[in-house]
Order: structure tokens, then C-alpha cells, then sequence
């Protein structure tokens, strides 16, 4: 009986890692990278020319380094430059959260832009091109001001909120008012009101409570201590006014006048009152006789999402998210970068191998089995991902703005200690 003949064929593509890439099958139409960022999306070809000859040469890195003259490595080409473009990815996202933490209180309220889905900016946009993530900021201390700038209008020295001031007239017997009311109805009524429709139903804060007194009183405390008036205060009521003169600093002068401002205010006036939710109480109750007018100092609470007049930044950057980074430019990275780079998609492809080896534990060979070292690949290649981008951060925090400027101070302080046991050289004429 003849033996029938057997024709076995395998239905199994092998893929073996070459010994060299080429820059033309980075980012093919057949094998495209999953994001293509710096090639297809490159600002120039120069960009995607070097990106592309650093994969390149990423394939040799790895087959080297994982034994591929020796034993063959279940991982294509392709691979390897898709792990390079993570790696390049990795290194960009951690430096910008680095810069993020560098100056974020000074990129506060400036514009920020609006990103693709590779989170670069749309094109056409005002900031596009224009690097950011690459440029040395300026300190204007965005944050500190407006914390400031807050400050100044509650203590009254100052601050970019307005302060309006609006009348209410007295009624003999009365010493309630609601405030609230009073202002709000002359927002929604009276046109000619600089805070026309600016209060509706937003609350108010009552700054000041004052009413005016004839001219005789104003001219008496006014010119008295404000313009070139007595100097030794006690001579005071003894002689006339152009009879006390005294030659003194203007500083002294100066802080005459506003003691005397200031006692218009807290000494004059036969009136006290409080306030409560807006709600004015004055002590005694008014007369037909004085004052029949009260005048108040208001500033209206403003809306924290509303961007006033002066442009204040209400629009642009709040937060790591709306700051305009985008990815790192490939020809912005420098040696120490690249080098980094090159460690970290060594141990992505270290994990991609692992897990194409994992998919069978051992392999029948005559006589025996092999076993593969998938797992171990994985964990080594997770590990020294960790530990690469664990080493970036480490560097980067002791360089940061305010360590580099206790550096610095260090250093200062070291050279005068330094200089103080350097003798002083002797002048000889």
C-alpha cells in the first residue's frame, strides 16, 4: 500500500524584528502611527524628518538591547515606532505639567485657546504657532493681584470695583430703611443713575453713611486743617486764624489735614447708626431739620463668571486644563530629552514583547517545551517606565522657580562667606 503524501502548510505569519528600520516605513498608509503627531501633523518637514530618523534608529536601540542577534523578537518595525511616538508623548506631557506648576499663578486670566483632539491648538487660532509651552514667562503675579486687588476695595484704598453712592430722603420719626430696596428700585427706575440696571437682584455692600452739613461747618474744618493752617494745635480758639501761623514740614502738615478729614466724619455729626442686611438703623430719629438727606456708598457684588469693562481675565486661563501647551516639538528636545526618550519606548517595546509572548506560555519543540518569558517582560518593562518617568519628575521638581531661586540664595550666601577669609589686597602707590 502506498503511503500517501502529506503537504503541510502554515497559516501563521511570522513577524521578526529586523536588525535596522527605514525612515520610509514610519508611518506608512499600510502600518499608519496611532497618532501621527510628529510626522503627518508636523509644523514643518524638517519636524518629521528628524522624527522619523529618530524611530529609525530606534529600531536598531531595541534589537540590540533585547537579544535580537541571538534570539529572534516576536515585534515589527512598526511597533517600535509607535512605541517611540508614546515615548515622545510621555516626555512632552510630563515637562508641560512641569512648566504648568513653574508659573501657573502668572498664566492666570491670559487668553488661553481652544485644541484638536491631539491637543494642539486649531489653527487659525490667535496663539497658534506660537509655542508656549517653550517660552519663559513673565512674573506679573496674576493671581496675587487679583487677591490684592480684592483686598483694596473691601479696605477702601483702592481696587477696580466701582463705588457708586445714591440718596435717600429722611422722614421725621423713621429710623429703619432698607437700603436694599431703596437702591435696587433706582437701578430698575432711574436711567440716569451710573448704576442703572447693574443691581437688579444682586445683594449690595454698604461702604460709607454720611450726609452733608452747610458750608460754614466744611470751610470751618476743611480750610482750617487742610491749607497751610496752625501748627501747634494748642493756640486753638485763643487768637485769630491769621494770628497762630507756625512754619512746619509738609509731612506735618499734611497729617493735619487728614486728622481733620477724618474728625469730619467721627466728630461732627450728632448721628450713629448700624447696619443689618442692608438695613440701616439711625440713632436719634431724624428731624425735618437736619439732615433731610442721607447719602450712602454702595458697590454692587459682582457676578465671579461676568468680565468687567477692564478685560480682567475672567475668559482665559483658570486651571493646568486651559493652559495653551501643546506637544512638545520633536526638534525642541534636546540630547538629555532624546536619551530619555530612546529608555522609555526600550521598556514599551520590553512590555509589547511580553505581551505577544504571553499568549502561550511554552512552545512544543522535539522531544520537549520551551518556555517563554512573556510575564517577566511585562513587569520589567511596566517597572522601568515607572522608574524613567519617577527619575523626570525627581529632576524637574529640583528644578522648579522657587528651588532654583533658594539655589541661588545658597550660593550668594556661600561666595560672601567664602570672600570674608580672602584677605584684602593692599593698595601700594
Amino acid at each position: 500500500m502506498a503511503l500517501p503524501t502529506l503537504t503541510p502548510a502554515s497559516n501563521t505569519s511570522v513577524s521578526i524584528l529586523p536588525v535596522t528600520g527605514n525612515t520610509d516605513n514610519v508611518n506608512t498608509t499600510a502600518n499608519p502611527l496611532p497618532y501621527g503627531i510628529y510626522v503627518a501633523k508636523a509644523s514643518t518637514s524638517a519636524a518629521a524628518t528628524a522624527f522619523k530618523e529618530g524611530a529609525s534608529d530606534q529600531v536598531a536601540y531595541v534589537y540590540q538591547k533585547l537579544g535580537g542577534d541571538i534570539l529572534d523578537l516576536e515585534l515589527t518595525e512598526y511597533q517600535v515606532y509607535a512605541a517611540y511616538e508614546e515615548a515622545v508623548l510621555e516626555y512632552s506631557y510630563i515637562v508641560n505639567i512641569h512648566q504648568a506648576k513653574n508659573a501657573m499663578s502668572d498664566f492666570l486670566g491670559n487668553p488661553t485657546g481652544t485644541f484638536d483632539q491631539d491637543g494642539e491648538i486649531v489653527r487659525g487660532n490667535s496663539l497658534s504657532g506660537s509655542n508656549i509651552e517653550n517660552r519663559y514667562p513673565k512674573f506679573n503675579f496674576e493671581y496675587s493681584k487679583r487677591v490684592a486687588n480684592t483686598l483694596a476695595t473691601e479696605g477702601g484704598f483702592g481696587g477696580s470695583t466701582p463705588i457708586y453712592s445714591a440718596s435717600f430722603a429722611t422722614a421725621v420719626g423713621q429710623q429703619d430703611y432698607d437700603l436694599q430696596s431703596i437702591i435696587e428700585k433706582t437701578s430698575r427706575t432711574d436711567s440716569t443713575s451710573p448704576f442703572y440696571g447693574s443691581v437688579t437682584n444682586r445683594k449690595v455692600t454698604i461702604r460709607k453713611v454720611f450726609y452733608k452739613t452747610p458750608q460754614a461747618m466744611w470751610r470751618f474744618f476743611g480750610y482750617y486743617g487742610g491749607l497751610n493752617t496752625v501748627g501747634n494745635l494748642s493756640y486753638y480758639g485763643q487768637y485769630a486764624d491769621d494770628s497762630t501761623f507756625e512754619v512746619i514740614p509738609v509731612w506735618q502738615n499734611k497729617s493735619q489735614a487728614m486728622a481733620f478729614e477724618d474728625a469730619i466724619y467721627t466728630r461732627t455729626s450728632h448721628f450713629s447708626y448700624e447696619i443689618k442686611d442692608n438695613k440701616l438703623r439711625i440713632y436719634p430719629d431724624t428731624t425735618r431739620v437736619s439732615p433731610t438727606t442721607m447719602w450712602v456708598e454702595f458697590s454692587v457684588q459682582a457676578d465671579a463668571w461676568d468680565e468687567g469693562e477692564d478685560k480682567d481675565g475672567v475668559r482665559g486661563i483658570n486651571n493646568m486644563n486651559t493652559l495653551p501647551f501643546e506637544n512638545i516639538e520633536y526638534l525642541n528636545i534636546n540630547s538629555i530629552g532624546k536619551q530619555w526618550i530612546r529608555r522609555f519606548a526600550l521598556a514599551v517595546c520590553k512590555e509589547m514583547l511580553g505581551n505577544v509572548r504571553s499568549k502561550f506560555a511554552t512552545l512544543p519543540i522535539p522531544g520537549s517545551n520551551v518556555t517563554l518569558n512573556g510575564p517577566s517582560l511585562v513587569t520589567e518593562g511596566k517597572a522601568e517606565q515607572t522608574a524613567l518617568r519617577d527619575e523626570l519628575k525627581a529632576v524637574l521638581e529640583e528644578m522648579t522657580y522657587p528651588k532654583l531661586a533658594e539655589e541661588t540664595a545658597q550660593e550668594i550666601e556661600n561666595t560672601i562667606k567664602t570672600m570674608q577669609g580672602v584677605p584684602l589686597p593692599v593698595f601700594v602707590g
